[in-house]
């Protein structure tokens, strides 16, 4: 599970190049049909090292994109309501819980290769989902380039769905639009349908197909560009969003993965231990959807709500070992999992408000990168606490003092502000 986890960060940079060339629906239908791959290879498996690609790699690989590409698509299609939608669309992670037991069921039923087979079917799924993901081209304020395709853009997607070559235009004015913000020369490729056969067969194809291959090595010199670009490391936001979002997913999983492990030491049933999880999951469930909400009414700005959360969730977190009965370990995952689901609800937010002018696929996704080093390492060096202290009591001290370090960063946005404006 754990290489399933880094396998959705790491491959943050690279998702988001992707993305650039091949665009979100295509690049979720990839990610859907990676997760659905790796669960029915591994239905074949004969050693754990073949799991750990076609269980861990492959799935984590398929996470990654489908993560990634929600997150960016969330973006362009909500404004006002971001937060909202954001938790909404995330709600369902903290059903996860649920996983288990259906998981048990299916391998009692049909042993742990059809159980593996059915995952892989249920993935499948992802696909026609995908293909809702209907691209919208976004005008920025601080574009001045101007072509032919915003009066398309306009009309916005309603206006497509009664017109035959919407989709194709579209599409065309997305990619013209990604060439012109790389440097490269637009190209005009529409061809009228009464001139397209003779424009094809005649003198020009050996021309058009030229151009192509330019445009082709153009597009690929373009992407390792953006594959070892470091604009993103002069922009003082991207530093502050991703010391906090690393140092917050190196605590979440701890007491996330300890939480049973240390209710059972406290002689706790393994029975009630089960219902922390279940009251953790539906609770932070809701709680994002509340905290979306309240952030979207901007009564404060929304990266304030984040930090407050994030202290809160260090004070829980360091209050924790005081928990040794199971009423104040109940009380201890109620809090957690509401201060976790409210800054969890405003990650993609904060971001979107933060990267300024950058775009968000490039500034999650090396953010990502680095938080995956935090989620690879966070349960092992936990692990290690518990071996040199055998007790998990350390465990949540570190939780803690990662997520009270974690919204240290967020103090300095008002001084950033500052040196930005300063700039301009």
């Amino acid at each position: 599970m754990g290489m399933d986890d880094c396998g959705s960060f790491f491959p943050g940079p690279l998702v988001a190049i992707i993305c650039d060339i091949l665009g979100e629906k295509t690049t979720s239908i990839l990610g859907a049909f990676l997760v659905t791959g790796g669960y029915l290879i591994s239905s074949w498996a004969t050693s754990i090292p073949f799991l750990c690609v076609t269980m861990g790699f492959l799935p984590g690989l398929g996470s990654a994109f489908l993560y990634q590409v929600a997150a960016v698509v969330t973006t362009k299609y909500f404004k006002k309501r971001l937060a909202l939608s954001t938790a909404i669309a995330r709600s369902g992670m903290g059903l996860t819980f649920l996983l288990a037991p259906f998981t048990k069921f299916l391998i009692d039923l049909y042993d742990w290769t059809g159980a593996l087979v059915l995952f892989g079917a249920i993935a499948l799924n992802l696909v026609p989902s995908s293909m809702l993901l209907r691209p919208i081209h976004i005008k920025t304020e601080n574009s001045g380039i101007k072509h032919k395709g915003s009066s398309l853009s306009a009309r916005g997607p309603e206006a497509c769905a009664t017109e035959t070559h919407c989709d194709e235009t579209e599409e065309s004015t997305i990619k013209d639009s990604t060439t012109q913000k790389a440097g490269l020369p637009s190209k005009n490729l529409i061809v009228s349908q009464n001139q397209s056969e003779e424009f094809y067969n005649g003198p020009n194809r050996n021309r058009l197909l030229l151009k192509s291959n330019e445009e082709s090595d153009k597009v690929i010199s373009w992407s390792c560009k953006q594959l070892f670009d470091i604009s993103l490391f002069r922009n003082p936001f991207f530093y502050i969003f991703t010391w906090s979002f690393l140092l917050s997913q190196l605590a979440y999983f701890i007491p996330t993965f300890h939480l049973v492990a240390r209710a059972k030491t406290l002689g706790i049933d393994i029975m009630d231990a089960s219902y922390l999880v279940s009251v953790a999951g539906i609770l932070e469930t809701v709680s994002q959807i509340i905290s979306g909400w309240v952030a979207d009414q901007n009564w404060i700005k929304k990266y304030h709500y984040h930090k407050s959360y994030l202290i809160l969730c260090g004070i829980t977190n360091l209050l924790a070992p005081l928990a040794t009965t199971f009423p104040l370990l109940m009380t201890y995952t109620i809090c957690f999992a509401i201060f976790a689901g409210g800054y969890l609800a405003l990650i993609l937010p904060v971001l979107v408000d933060l990267c300024r002018n950058s775009t968000v696929n490039r500034f999650l996704g090396l953010a990502s990168f680095f938080a995956g080093m935090a989620v690879l390492s966070g349960p092992p060096i936990a692990g290690w606490l518990y071996d040199y202290t055998q007790t998990y009591n350390g465990s949540f001290y570190f939780s803690g003092i990662c997520y009270l370090l974690s919204s240290v960063s967020f103090f300095f946005v008002p001084l950033a502000e500052r040196w930005k404006n300063s700039l301009t």
